[in-house]
């Protein structure tokens, strides 16, 4: 099963662009991640519309944070992204009508719900300078 990493590598790049002395281009951002410049404007407009980071076009212009990294969560950026599920388990639906599959997937998704809203809890708690704080001690 594929794992979504959208929320790790926007984390990678807003980090990043903290650092950065001027605005960062989507070919840029995307040598960062290996990926199309493309997709990073994509993503980067989701970012923009929560006003997390802004953007200039011409030459000299790119992406730049909008907001210090002590402004904004995880959660923001998990919600920004389109708030998908942080789990890929999913539940079966092969036999609606088996009382045992229904009695298994309402365990499961009880359990998923509780710990996915005990990780979006925590994603509020974490704000991004903490990440930066950690990529300076070479903590990872």
């Amino acid at each position: 099963m594929r794992k979504d990493s959208r929320l790790s590598r926007v984390l990678h790049v807003l980090v990043h662009m903290d650092q950065l002395d001027g605005p960062a281009t989507s070919e840029t951002i995307a040598g960062m991640l290996n990926t199309n410049p493309v997709v990073v404007r994509r993503t980067m407009a989701l970012l923009r519309k929560e006003g997390y980071v802004s953007s200039v076009k011409g030459h000299g212009g790119g992406w730049s944070l909008a907001m210090p990294l002590a402004d904004i969560t995880l959660y923001d950026i998990h919600r920004a992204l389109g708030d998908s599920s942080v789990f890929t388990i999913g539940l079966t639906d092969e036999h609606t009508g088996c009382p045992i599959e229904a009695a298994v997937n309402t365990a499961i998704d009880d359990v998923l719900e509780e710990a996915e809203a005990l990780l979006l809890e925590r994603f509020r708690q974490v704000t991004l300078d903490r990440l930066q704080f950690r990529s300076r001690r070479g903590e990872g």
